[in-house]
C-alpha cells in the first residue's frame, strides 16, 4: 500500500485494525486456533501476495493445499496466514467467507470465471466522454457488477474536455442515465477535482469500493485526486484518442484518509459475461417487466404472438438498440453456461478416469 496503511486505530489506541474488519469476520476467524493471524489482500503478484495484517504489511504466497484444490485469493479478500514470523515467513492458508465477488467470463474456450476483486460494497464503473462513452458497453459493465453483489455507479470522467470534442457528448449521457434507471450518473473531472465532491456519499470508513473500466479512463487519476497526492502513475492523453496512456498493472488496494478503502483495477479490453445472469436481469430490468405480461411465460421476444416486450420495441418505448442489446447478452450468457456444462463434463470424465486408472492399478497389484 506503499506506505498509506497504518495498523493502528486513530484515537492511538492499542487495538490493531485491518481495514474492512468487521464482527462477521472476527467470528468467522476465531474458529482458527493456533498460530494463525488474518489479513487483507492488497496487492497480487506471481508468486507472492502483499496483505495488511495487524502486524503491518507483508507479503506471503499460497499455501500447496490451496493451490491444489485451485482456491485462489484476490485483492479484497480476508484470508487466513500461518504466522511463522519467528523465521519471517507466512503462508495464506485459508479464505474467509466472502460478502460480493467482482467476477468475468474467460475468453476462448474456457469455462473458468476470472476472478477481479472481492469484499466490495460500491463499485464506480468508469468511463470517459469521448470514444469510450458507449451505452452498450456499460450494460455490459453493469451486468458484472450486478452479479457481484456489489453497488453500482457510474463515473463519466473528463466532463472538462467536452466542449472540445466534436460530438456534443450531453444526448448519450441522457441516454445513459435512461438506461441506468435508479444506478446514480455522475459527471467528473479528476484532473481538475470538478465535481469530485458529489462522491461523498459514497465513500463511507471501513467500505470498500472497486474501480473498473477501460484503460485511459482516467481510474487512476481519480484515486491519486482522492488520496490528495500521486501514488499511481499516470500519463497525458493521446491526441488521436482521447484517451490516456493506460500505466495501472496489477489490481491495488488504498486506503483514503477518511478510512474508504479503494480498490483500482488495470483497465479491461474485452467484458465477458460468465455467470451473470442474475446481473443481466437487473440490468434489463424494464424488459423483465414487461416480459411479465407476455402471452407466454418462455417467450423469447422473437417472434411469438402476443409479445409485450415486442409491442414495446414497436411503440417506441424501448429503443431497438436496447432490444437488440439484449439478445445479444442473452445469447453469450445461453453460450457461456454451455460452457460451463461442457467444463463441468470435462472435469466429471477426468475423475472418473483417475478412478479407474486406480482400480486398475489395484487390481494389477492384487494378482501378483
Amino acid at each position: 500500500m506503499n506506505g498509506e496503511y497504518s495498523n493502528k486505530r486513530s484515537d492511538a489506541s492499542d487495538i490493531c485494525v485491518i481495514p474492512g474488519w468487521n464482527s462477521s469476520l472476527e467470528s468467522a476467524f476465531s474458529a482458527y486456533k493456533g498460530p494463525y493471524i488474518p489479513g487483507r489482500i492488497a496487492a497480487q503478484h506471481k508468486t507472492v501476495c502483499n496483505i495488511l495484517t495487524e502486524k503491518g504489511e507483508i507479503q506471503a504466497a499460497i499455501s500447496g493445499a490451496m493451490r491444489k484444490v485451485g482456491k485462489q485469493p484476490v485483492v479484497g479478500d480476508f484470508v487466513v496466514l500461518l504466522d511463522q514470523s519467528d523465521i519471517n515467513s507466512y503462508t495464506i492458508v485459508d479464505i474467509l467467507p466472502r460478502t460480493s465477488c467482482l467476477s468475468r467470463g474467460s475468453a476462448g474456450e474456457s469455462s473458468e470465471e476470472q476472478l477481479i476483486a472481492a469484499n466490495i460494497d460500491t463499485i464506480f464503473i468508469v468511463t470517459a466522454v469521448g470514444n469510450d462513452l458507449n451505452v452498450r458497453r456499460l450494460e455490459r459493465y453493469l451486468t458484472i457488477v450486478y452479479s457481484s453483489g456489489a453497488r453500482p455507479v457510474i463515473l463519466i470522467n473528463k466532463i472538462d474536455l467536452a466542449e472540445n470534442l466534436p460530438d456534443d457528448p450531453s444526448e448519450t449521457i441522457q441516454e445513459i442515465s435512461d438506461m441506468a434507471d435508479d444506478v446514480p450518473v455522475i459527471t467528473l473531472s479528476a484532473l481538475s477535482n470538478q465535481n469530485l465532491e458529489k462522491l461523498d456519499p459514497f465513500m463511507n470508513p471501513d467500505e470498500t469500493i472497486a474501480l473498473i473500466g477501460s484503460s485511459g479512463v482516467g481510474k487512476s487519476t481519480l484515486i491519486n485526486a482522492l488520496l490528495g497526492h500521486d501514488i499511481q502513475k499516470t500519463l497525458s492523453v493521446r491526441e488521436d484518442d482521447d484517451k490516456g496512456k493506460h500505466t495501472t498493472t496489477v489490481r491495488q488496494l488504498f486506503l483514503l484518509p477518511n478510512g474508504t478503502i479503494f480498490i483500482d483495477n488495470p483497465g479491461i479490453r474485452e467484458i465477458q459475461l460468465g455467470d451473470s445472469s442474475d446481473g443481466f436481469d437487473r440490468t434489463f430490468s424494464d424488459i423483465a417487466e414487461l416480459a411479465q405480461n407476455c402471452r407466454f411465460k418462455d417467450c423469447t421476444h422473437q417472434n411469438e404472438p402476443h409479445c409485450a416486450v415486442r409491442k414495446a420495441v414497436d411503440e417506441g418505448f424501448i429503443t431497438q438498440k436496447r432490444f437488440d442489446s439484449y439478445h445479444k447478452l442473452s445469447d453469450e450468457l445461453a453460450f457461456q453456461a454451455d460452457k460451463a456444462e461442457i467444463g463441468l463434463k470435462g472435469i466429471e470424465k477426468k475423475k472418473c478416469k483417475g478412478i479407474a486408472l486406480a482400480r486398475k492399478y489395484i487390481d494389477s497389484k492384487g494378482q501378483r
